[in-house]
């Protein structure tokens, strides 16, 4: 027989017995006679009928036996169904679809003990159809792209869902830095015209050249302390201001509660006051501490203008390394950058209520991977466990090495997947939530990623106030492009 291995033939087909069958139970006898004479009946020891992959020859219906059928996930094939039902069918049940859609067989089939089979060629499987049922091939046919074009175009959607929160998720991240950056400037525009203003004052009224030049000395000595000062905590800052304030109250400085916070964001204290005073004078102290205060303020805007453009920088950094824009679509990746990336991104929609928990294995190597693909798999596994936890909760994101895999848990402290759900979660267009906030495509798009590009698997174990889903990928590399290039 083509298609299969261990089938012993010669077995008398009977009309009655194919008429016992579920899937025949409607036919007439002619065409039961007619099944019987271009069809056959065989038996097949314990062992594999057809592989995944395979042309498929050969549409089968099992008269009595167990059967089981598996997915090549990976190296491994993963069984997903076992029957002893007489009139279990699988094989070439695409065969009416001709050109149209790949011939091949698209899972494995086994018998644990001696079975027997009804076996009909493709081709006469196609006739059948062909002329038995021409009105219900077409609503099959229909049925089948249909459903096909749908799932493209929710598919389609669903990226642009995905592009939508690039850009949300973006412009919110970016509008904080950047406005930052534009108050920062603004009041650095106003202090550099008043430095220049407190400088020719105090140039006017001292004939000290020395003087002057000691006080550019300690004012180089102040920008460069207040470039590297730590952020005080609140008290021991309000604790310095107020000993800084009694100072400049005791040597009749104006305005000592507006200078007060500036020097002690900068690291200076009294030992810096008595040196400004010694090399100027009390006369002159008032305007020297302006001059010198403004020249501090100046390199902490300056400061604060840096930080808000590296955080901008790194911000743009994130969505190129989100997006994948200038990569190669397969390469070795290094799954803590994609993660990284993906929660810069979602930052927007992570509440004050989450609480985000890294717990990375770095020792973990790099991983054969689509990157962009997988941001996909990450932004929809975080989204739905936000979307579970409504604000409150805690989102533990964990790495690790499992054999020969690279394992990665999105775990969220949320109310948890019903167990009657649970084995359709990953189903097309299936979803619990309310119509208009799910598409059910998401977690599908996420199983076709992780488990038909990346030969992996995706799996959810799930109790009320912990669900964990867990990605796992192969470490050795398999370009499913080249393969499809190939064949």
């Amino acid at each position: 027989m083509t298609g299969g291995t261990g089938g012993v033939s010669g077995v008398n087909c009977s009309p009655e017995e194919l008429r016992s069958l579920f899937l025949f139970e409607k036919l007439t006898f002619d065409q039961l006679a007619w099944l019987c004479r271009v069809g056959r009946v065989e038996t097949f020891e314990p062992g594999p009928v057809y592989a995944e992959g395979e042309p498929a020859t050969c549409f089968y219906v099992m008269v009595e036996g167990t059967v089981v059928l598996s997915r090549r996930v990976g190296p491994d094939d993963i069984e997903v169904n076992r029957s002893s039902s007489p009139g279990v069918y699988s094989g070439a049940f695409q065969a009416y679809l001709g050109e149209q859609v790949p011939q091949v067989y698209v899972n494995s089939m086994r018998v644990v003990v001696p079975s027997r089979f009804f076996v009909l060629s493709a081709h006469d499987f196609a006739s059948l159809m062909h002329d038995w049922f021409p009105m219900a091939e077409h609503l099959l046919e229909g049925l089948f792209f249909g459903t096909k074009t749908l799932q493209q175009a929710v598919g389609q959607r669903e990226r642009l869902l995905a592009l939508g929160t690039l850009s949300a998720g973006l412009t919110h991240e970016l509008n904080n830095p950047a406005a930052a950056a534009v108050r920062a400037t603004a009041a650095l525009r106003e202090r550099v015209a008043q430095m220049r203003g407190a400088l020719g004052e105090l140039a006017a009224s001292s004939d000290k050249g020395a003087a002057l030049d000691k006080l550019v000395h300690l004012q180089d000595d102040a920008v460069r302390a207040a470039a590297g000062q730590p952020v005080l905590g609140p008290l021991e800052a309000s604790d310095r201001e107020d000993t800084l304030t009694d100072w400049l109250d005791d040597h009749d400085v104006a305005e000592s509660w507006e200078l007060a916070p500036v020097l002690v964001q900068a690291g200076l204290d009294t030992d810096w006051l008595e040196q400004v005073e010694a090399a100027v004078g009390a006369e002159y102290l008032p305007k020297a501490l302006s001059w010198l205060v403004q020249g501090v303020e100046t390199e902490l805007l300056l400061s604060e203008i840096e930080t808000a453009s590296s955080r901008i920088s790194s911000l743009v950094g994130a969505a190129r390394q989100y997006s994948q824009l200038d990569r190669a679509p397969y390469q070795q990746i290094d799954l803590h950058e994609l993660l990284e990336s993906t929660l810069v991104i979602m930052g927007g929609k992570i509440g004050p209520g989450v609480t985000v928990v890294r717990d990375y294995d770095r020792s973990l190597p790099r991983v054969p991977a689509f990157a962009a693909e997988l941001n996909q798999v990450w932004t929809n596994l975080i989204d739905n466990a936000l979307y579970a936890m409504a604000g409150h909760g805690t989102l533990t994101i964990s790495t690790r090495v499992e054999h020969d895999q690279a394992v990665v848990g999105f775990r969220d402290t949320g109310p948890g997947v019903p167990a009657d759900i649970q084995g359709r979660i990953f189903e097309p267009f299936f979803t619990s939530k309310p119509v208009g906030e799910g598409t059910g495509l998401g977690l599908d798009i996420s199983w076709r990623i992780v488990v038909h590009r990346h030969h992996g698997d995706l799996r959810v174990e799930s109790v009320p106030g912990d669900t964990l889903f867990r990605v796992a990928l192969p470490l050795t590399a398999h370009d499913p492009d080249q393969e499809e290039a190939a064949t």
